[in-house]
């Protein structure tokens, strides 16, 4: 295979004819795409953009002067860029405040109201443990109601379901015990790709399964959720400006604009959209009196998993507003496992390649948790995550196995419905050699 891709860089590079290119074929893009699936994706961007096409699509992208300048046309407010401090966000978290039940946040005895807030990070097929975990959580009537729900890559196909609350848990059971790859992806032909195209696989299914669970009902839900004070914000990275983009998806389904729905699920999308497996997902912006299109991919991109992004002061916003004094409880649910897996690297190029990606991605997820761990000391607030144990097999007979989903999916239902405690502090804070050594317990951690 290494041949037959170093001969296609040669032709595009003029220094061989086409003939000489021997066709790969089907199965070496099918295990293309299950490969990239598999690893964080600006892992794996640099390697294959080696293998750039001899041309591109057409594509009308905003100057490079105004590419901080873009906004969704009609609804300016609905997104803002990392790690820059949104007067927009800062405001309608203001609001936020004002407009909460006290049934949702209650004033406590201490002159307190807490204030739990939930981050999902990306995975995959991994997701399947998060939803499981927030199914067994409500089993155990101590899932709390969410002020905030943050998710970025399959945390972002979580995150709408696990903010309006437990009414859509069979969703969340469904979604990630039954899907199967063909229901996320289709493979596209190989050299075609390679040549002039933007990815190996399209995900017109996927489009087809937000459709399907992501309609006007739940819509409304989440429109209600954020009238009543509550917020839901996903992550895309835009490639055209290097930025990690943070969306009020709660302001969006609350609009009432007509292409509400549209947006909701194309932001959905461009979170799990997997750069060079899957194509980028393109939305039309405004920037001085003229129509562009953005690039966005993979929320991972820019951050495995988030808090805030920078975009908002949670401290900062409730100043003069609300009841209490207010106190955070961030949880954040890492859909992957963190401690060292050590074993014998092959001398292969495939084998090296992957373990670099593992390390790197293991290290990239570290770093997002000590930036939101950091966030917490600086407002004060309780810090909580928790991952996939150790010992537990990830991988199936595809990317996306049912049978090895619903695994997951049953050892994050069944950690969270035992009441396993979470990990207070980033991995190597305190010593922390395994999950569970430094954990709270009781009542603190709801």
């Amino acid at each position: 295979m290494s041949l037959s891709l170093a001969r296609l860089t040669a032709y595009c590079a003029g220094l061989a004819p086409l003939e000489a290119v021997p066709g790969p074929g089907h199965r070496i893009a099918a295990l293309i795409v299950e490969v990239l699936a598999r690893l964080r994706p600006w892992a794996v961007l640099g390697g294959i953009a080696l293998l750039a096409g001899c041309s591109t699509l057409p594509r009308n992208a905003p100057p490079v002067a105004l590419m901080n300048e873009t906004s969704i046309p009609g609804m300016p407010d609905v997104r803002a860029l990392a790690p820059r401090l949104s007067a927009a966000f800062m405001a309608d978290l203001r609001l936020s405040f004002t407009q909460e039940s006290a049934v949702d946040f209650p004033l406590r005895d201490d002159g307190t109201v807490r204030y739990p807030q939930l981050a999902l990070s990306g995975g995959g097929a991994n997701g399947a443990f998060g939803a499981g975990f927030l199914n067994g959580w409500t089993q155990t009537g101590r899932r709390p109601i969410f002020k905030i729900v943050t998710g970025v890559s399959t945390g972002a196909l979580i995150a709408p379901f696990a903010f309006v609350g437990p009414d859509y848990d069979d969703s969340l059971r469904e979604f990630y015990t039954t899907t199967a790859s063909r229901h996320i992806f289709r493979v596209l032909s190989f050299i075609p790709q390679l040549l002039t195209g933007e990815s190996f696989a399209e995900t017109g299914p996927l489009m087809n399964l937000l459709e399907q669970h992501v309609d006007a009902a739940l819509l409304r839900r989440v429109a209600q959720a954020h009238a009543a004070g509550r917020r839901l914000y996903i992550g895309t990275a835009n490639l055209d400006a290097q930025r990690f983009v943070v969306w009020n998806m709660g302001l969006i389904a609350s609009s009432g604009r007509p292409e509400a729905l549209a947006l909701f699920r194309q932001v959905m999308l461009a979170s799990a959209s997997i750069p060079v497996a899957f194509p980028p997902v393109m939305f039309d912006v405004v920037a001085g009196g003229r129509h562009y299109d953005e690039m966005h991919v993979d929320g991972g991109v820019g951050a495995n998993v988030f808090y805030s992004g920078g975009v908002f002061a949670f401290g900062e916003a409730r100043e003069g507003v609300g009841r209490g004094i207010g106190r955070e409880r961030i949880f954040v649910i890492h859909n992957g496992q963190l401690l060292p897996t050590p074993e014998v690297t092959t001398r292969s190029v495939r084998s090296i390649a992957m373990r670099s990606f593992e390390s790197a991605m293991k290290a990239a997820l570290v770093g997002d948790l000590f930036r939101i761990y950091s966030v917490a000391v600086r407002e004060q607030a309780r810090f909580f995550w928790i991952s996939i144990p150790e010992g537990v097999e990830l991988s199936g007979d595809e990317v996306f196995d049912p049978v090895r989903m619903r695994a997951l999916y049953d050892v994050g239902f069944d950690i969270a419905k035992a009441g396993r405690p979470w990990s207070t502090a980033p991995p190597g804070l305190g010593a922390l050699s395994e999950q569970g050594k430094a954990d709270t317990s009781g009542d603190e951690a709801h």
